[in-house]
């Protein structure tokens, strides 16, 4: 007992025309997943999805079965399948025929699932035919109840996102599988459609968002970001590894395939508040715009005291109380911030110098033939020499060649070391306890040799000429 093909593509040519009665799907839409055939007469009902008015879908030997695009046909003798096609067009049942198993699009698969769950006898029963759509079906709403968990690596934390959107199925892979695991006894019984949303319950999104849980966690590993989840390619990459991780659950067992997925992921209102103060602290880590919340404080200290309801006195003497209170705080980090400023406008400007000075080396150095090694660079050109004070230019030695004057000593701006703490200033005082910069002394007399080193330079810490350590004592 099967079925043999009587045409194909015939709708509305003269063979189809023949026959009085025709088996049709009975209303199917985008999400109707599962319905029976219904017999209709020729020339009444015949366009899809208005076969509401035709009879019962119980067939006998000689019936025509009238199949679409993106449709499997099975027909059925007491729950068990006889036969099946998958290709559209006009089949007649024929019970003195075996089963024919048109596969259409499917493979090897569909004829091992039907060998495994054909029917057994050899006496037809009740026989009837129902249709399971093979189309792309969308719109299934998924959603995390609680916040799951997200490595990101450029913050080195586990956060806390919420993700919901729409996915897609496709019974493409083995709608016979889909047929026995999934489709309730009751609709085969009683003759009754299935609609997608009534399958895909609660313990299906379960199954759904733990891979979700699991695809997020691999994605995360590649230093994605939450805001590039919803680019092409990491959706992409979303969906192969939702697929690949419901494979033996969805597609092998039930021939459910994963079609689209759309997720949008955010981070939970806690997760907010860390990051925006962990954002926070890292812009303080710049001095220029710790100094711009200082002064904003201040500015809102003296615009609330202009403001004050007791009059504007009073409210400049009590921000005056808090500025001696505080204002020990405030000084110092304010001072703190304008050091760090200048050391980090003097290593712009040393390597700004730097780069400037090595890209003249390199437009100076003439162009040597590859085959001969490049000669070193020529040393930095000398000093002009020092001008005098009476205007005298280009003394090269420690007095002036033109009145006699001694060289001036070079002024000491660079940055110093407190004896008292240690830390490391550029101010002239220091910045950790306020202890005044050392003054340079005016002249080194070595109290061993009695040899006196040039002041214009750094100060030595040995005597050049015996050794001896240079101290206090050497200092006049």
């Amino acid at each position: 007992m099967g079925i043999i093909r009587a045409a194909i593509d015939s709708i509305g040519g003269g063979l189809a025309d023949s026959w009085l009665e025709v088996i049709e799907p009975s209303e199917m839409d985008m999400r109707t997943v599962f319905a029976p055939g219904v017999s209709v007469p020729q020339g009444r009902n015949d366009k899809r999805n208005s076969n509401t008015k035709g009879t019962s879908n119980t067939v006998s030997n000689g019936s025509i079965i009238h199949v679409y695009e993106h449709q499997m046909m099975i027909l059925v003798d007491g729950g068990a399948i006889v036969d099946y096609t998958a290709e559209p067009g006009y089949f007649k049942v024929d019970n003195s025929s075996l089963p024919s198993l048109f596969n259409g699009q499917f493979g090897a698969s569909v004829k091992e699932t039907f060998n495994r769950i054909k029917f057994g006898g050899t006496t037809p029963g009740v026989q009837k035919v129902f249709y399971i759509n093979t189309a792309e079906m969308a719109g299934i709403n998924f959603g995390t109840k609680t916040p799951i968990n997200y490595y990101d690596g450029v913050y080195d934390m586990d956060l806390n996102v919420r993700a919901f959107g729409k996915f897609s199925i496709a019974l493409t892979e083995n709608p016979l599988e889909f047929y026995k695991k999934v489709i309730p006894t009751s609709a085969v019984t009683n003759n009754e459609a299935v609609d997608i949303g009534d399958l895909i319950n609660e313990n299906y999104i379960m199954e759904f968002l733990d891979a979700l849980q699991q695809a997020l966690t691999e994605i995360s590993a590649n230093n994605v970001r939450i805001s590039q989840i919803s680019t092409r390619a990491n959706r992409d990459l979303l969906k192969s590894t939702i697929s690949d991780l419901l494979y033996e659950s969805w597609r092998r067992d039930r021939g459910i395939v994963i079609g689209d997925v759309g997720v949008t992921v955010s981070y939970d209102d806690e997760t907010k508040k860390i990051l925006t103060e962990r954002n926070k602290g890292a812009m303080l880590k710049d001095a220029t715009i710790r100094e711009g919340y200082v002064q904003g404080s201040v500015a809102r200290g003296l615009e609330a005291a202009g403001s004050n309801a007791n009059g504007s006195m009073a409210g400049f003497m009590g921000m005056g109380i808090g500025m001696n209170a505080g204002g020990n705080f405030m000084g110092a980090a304010s001072n703190n911030n304008m050091q760090q400023m200048q050391m980090q406008q003097q290593a712009q400007q040393q390597a700004q110098q730097q780069a400037a000075y090595q890209q003249q080396q390199q437009q100076a150095q003439p162009q040597q033939p590859q085959s001969e090694p490049a000669p070193a660079p020529a040393p930095a050109p000398a000093a002009d020499g020092w001008t005098c004070s009476c205007g005298k230019t280009g003394n090269i030695g420690k007095f002036c060649a033109e009145c006699g004057s001694p060289k001036p000593a070079p002024a000491d701006n660079g940055p110093w070391t407190c004896p008292e703490c240690g830390n490391q200033n550029s101010g002239k005082f220091c910045a950790n306890c306020g202890t005044k910069k050392p003054e340079k002394p005016k002249k080194i007399k070595c109290d061993k040799c009695g040899y006196e080193p040039d002041m214009s330079g750094p100060i030595p810490k040995f005597c050049p000429n015996c050794g001896d350590p240079i101290n206090e004592g050497d200092m006049i």
